[in-house]
């Protein structure tokens, strides 16, 4: 099973990339964004909690993020793998990340980092809040905020799977098919 980490801060291009591994290799796009919209949407107890904490740009807490993502997995059982976007965002989810697939005889192959300067991420979350209405993309503060959250909680987890040798940087700032011919040549190294 290909089990994939898209990494990179939010307006990094992971879900551009995501949806052409998805067409590419055949895997299962498992974002914890559109889990928790869908519950958002849903008007869930959970959904309405995760959106109270998103429009602030905090995290939502890591047990909730763990169990949508066993859920899921259990869900499709025979996956030929998962493209995770957006999770892990921590160490210790990382860890209960690879705790949750060995559970399931299963392990990470391998993150892609997408890196992209934090005045690009900027531009480009600005111009995805005005085409989506996305409300956590159309406030530059808080877009700020959820960068510098990225940068002080999310980048160590890169250092976790560089001890795992599973870690591979892609410069995130170009075509989308330049972008996409880089991680075709890591994945297909997998």
């Amino acid at each position: 099973m290909l089990n994939l980490v898209l990494f990179g801060p939010p307006g990094a291009g992971k879900g551009t990339q995501s949806q052409k591994l998805i067409e590419k290799y055949g895997l299962i796009h498992l974002s914890t964004g559109d889990l928790l919209r869908g519950e958002i949407s849903q008007g869930t107890a959970l959904g309405l909690e995760a959106k109270k904490l998103m429009d602030h740009g905090v995290l939502v807490p890591d047990e909730v993020v763990i169990g949508m993502i066993s859920n899921k997995l259990d869900a499709n059982k025979d996956a030929k793998g998962f493209i995770f976007d957006g999770f892990p965002r921590t160490v210790a989810q990382a860890t209960a990340l690879d705790e949750l697939l060995k559970s399931k005889s299963s392990a990470i192959s391998g993150m892609i980092a997408l890196e992209v300067n934090d005045d690009e991420l900027e531009h480009r979350l600005l111009l995805r809040g005005k085409e989506s209405g996305r409300p956590d993309d159309a406030n530059p503060e808080v877009i700020r905020k959820r960068i510098k959250e990225y940068n002080d909680k999310t980048a160590p987890v890169a250092d976790f799977y560089k001890n795992q040798n599973k870690f591979k940087s892609i410069n995130g700032i170009g075509s989308i098919s330049e972008i996409f011919d880089a991680i075709g040549t890591v994945v297909d190294a997998y």
